[in-house]
Parts: structure tokens; sequence; C-alpha cells
């Protein structure tokens, strides 16, 4: 079964939820959206691979005074398998204060487990703003 330009969608709105830090928060939605064995290297450089510690990270986090959305943008999607998708983009922190505007370059890698899209893999590349 080939993936639809419709699940491409679907992948994008499942991606961009976890830029959300209500979404963050909620072990038992991040647990829907992540798979059992994801790994994540992180734009910090951390590598992530113990699933349910990331997600209490994630829950601990604290929202502090709102800020900007992360924006993402220049998306392509690739299909690895009938049932897995390479989705690639680029995230951007929009300044706040002091701190100036963090450019990402990401990729994640979505399988379709049980009949529903969750994340198997994401890594986040900081890159200049102009790349």
């Amino acid at each position: 079964m080939e993936v639809s330009q419709a699940e491409f969608q679907e992948i994008r709105r499942l991606e961009e939820e976890l830029h959300r830090p209500e979404i963050r928060q909620s072990s038992e939605t991040v647990a829907s959206l992540l798979a059992i064995g994801f790994v994540e290297f992180g734009s910090s450089g951390t590598v992530y691979s113990d699933r349910d510690h990331l997600i209490m990270q994630l829950a601990a986090e604290k929202a502090a005074a709102p800020s900007p959305p992360v924006v993402a943008r220049d998306y392509a999607f690739r299909s690895i398998s009938p049932d897995a998708v390479l989705i690639t983009y680029r995230s951007i922190r929009p300044p706040e204060g002091d701190r100036p505007a963090r450019h990402v370059l990401r990729s994640s890698i979505w399988q379709r487990i049980d009949g529903r899209w969750q994340m198997i893999f994401h890594q986040g590349t900081p890159t200049a703003s102009d790349i």
C-alpha cells in the first residue's frame, strides 16, 4: 500500500503537534506519537533512546511565558517503504528577547504501526539561517 498525499498531510500534522508545548506535556499523546524503540539525535547533540524517559522529560517541561510558535517550512516527503515515510523540513524558533532565531534542519521517519502513524526516528541539525 503506497502512502497517499492525504497521509503525507496527516504525518505533517502529527509532526507539528510535537512542536506544541501543550502536546509535549501530555504523556499520553506523546506516547501515542512515538513508537516503541523511538530514537532521536537532538539538535543539542543529545541522543535520546529511552522513549519512556523522554516522554517523562517532555511532560515535565514547564510552560513558561508564552513564546512565539515554532515555524516549520520547506517540507519534503519520501516514501521509503509502503508503510514508512521520511519527512524533512526546516524549523525556525523566532527570536525572543536576547535570544536569536534558531534554525534547525529536521528529519523524521514515520511508520504505519497497527494502522496508525508513529515516529520511529528524529534528528535535528542546527544550521545557519541562510542555508
